[in-house]
């Protein structure tokens, strides 16, 4: 990437940490997802796609980016992460680092038309109960509407390198890294070759990254389901989160200290520019 990502990930966080509850602190919610709507005005057409919770409309915000040969044939990247936070959170970790990321896969793939055409969705109300992304799964699978593979960004942005730091759901642990500095993909089954080819991509940045795929929707695991990508498993959609597994290492997860101050941006930087690269190579 020729322009400064690190820089322009550090701005996008500037903007977005902040309480953005979307019915105890409308006033950063509205700024955000306005902010969001803006940023991404800068590629394309942004798309409002509206759903009815609680007698309210809410939205996600979309924009779709052609692929290099603009064509309909080939089946979307839907690349989503959720702008919402839980009530007295400034969310920097989650999830406005993967906001961050969202935004500057914008700004890359504008520039760098990859061989799929690119799906890039804010979701809202995924704090609620994955409101926003379930309303979208649904809808995409209701009218027939086929994906190459949907990514989830979930938390992305905090790293510890201290032995002992990462948590794992009972019995992962004999198999994964006990300290908390790599990026995690998990997928369904049916996307074990797209955790490969990713995996290996983000640890040409010098990230750590491991992977794990599970069977049955993730249902056996359900620490794998806390995210956007759970309704496309339920769709029987191809689906991966990415994600630096949450509570599971961070101590400021829902928590008022989840602050910007608690962000590795190199960390950010290089699972970022890794998932640039893959897709556009996909």
């Amino acid at each position: 990437m020729a322009y400064n990502i690190k820089q322009n990930l550090e701005n996008h966080l500037k903007q977005i940490v902040r309480p953005r509850d979307p019915f105890l602190a409308t006033q950063g919610y509205f700024y955000v997802k306005e902010y969001i709507r803006q940023e991404l005005q800068q590629w394309g057409t942004v798309e409002s796609f509206e759903f009815n919770y609680d007698g309210k409309i809410h939205e996600n915000l979309i924009l779709n980016l052609p692929s290099q040969c603009n064509t309909q044939q080939k089946k979307p990247i839907l690349i989503g992460a959720h702008y919402d936070t839980v009530i007295g959170s400034s969310g920097a970790d989650d999830n406005a680092t993967g906001i961050a990321v969202l935004l500057e896969l914008g700004r890359f793939f504008y520039h760098h038309p990859a061989q799929y055409p690119i799906c890039l969705i804010a979701f809202d109300l995924e704090e609620y109960g994955l409101l926003g992304s379930s309303a979208y799964a649904n809808y995409l699978k209701q009218q027939q509407i086929k994906i190459r593979l949907m990514i989830s960004l979930e938390m992305l942005g905090y790293c510890n390198h201290n032995p002992k730091s990462q948590k794992y759901p009972p019995g992962l642990d004999y198999f994964y890294p006990s300290t908390g500095n790599f990026i995690a993909l998990i997928g369904n089954l049916s996307t074990i070759l797209d955790l490969r080819k990713i995996s290996r991509s983000i640890r040409h940045t010098e990230i750590p990254c491991e992977w794990l795929s599970v069977p049955f929707h993730g249902k056996i695991v359900p620490d794998t389901r806390r995210s956007d990508h759970a309704p496309f498993w339920d769709n029987n959609y191809n689906a991966i989160m990415i994600t630096d597994t949450a509570n599971l290492r961070n101590p400021n997860y829902h928590q008022s200290s989840d602050t910007l101050e608690t962000i590795d941006l190199d960390f950010l930087t290089g699972v970022c520019q890794g998932l640039a690269k893959t897709i556009e190579d996909f």
